[in-house]
């Protein structure tokens, strides 16, 4: 049992890691904002930075470093939560 959890638990942790990177990814190139893709995406990884950026506002030059946070904030929770099952 222990063994499925932390694959679980790793799985979405990274899940969620690799999704802001493709937001990120996803920011620098034209694309419809409007289509299914872009909306399940926004919708999954807005609900994980939002509060970063209305807590800490990490704007420099045009530059949103929210991602960079989240990404951090995600890869300890992972490693906190493996450690405790």
């Amino acid at each position: 049992m222990g063994l499925l959890l932390r694959f679980v638990i790793g799985n979405i942790f990274d899940m969620l890691q690799v999704l802001i990177l493709i937001r990120v990814f996803i920011s620098w190139i034209p694309h419809d904002p409007d289509g299914k893709f872009a909306i399940i995406l926004y919708g999954v990884t807005e609900s994980i930075l939002r509060p970063i950026r209305e807590n800490l506002p990490l704007v420099a030059n045009g530059l949103d470093l929210t991602p960079v946070i989240a990404f951090f904030i995600i890869g300890f929770l992972k490693k906190i939560l493996l450690f405790a099952v």
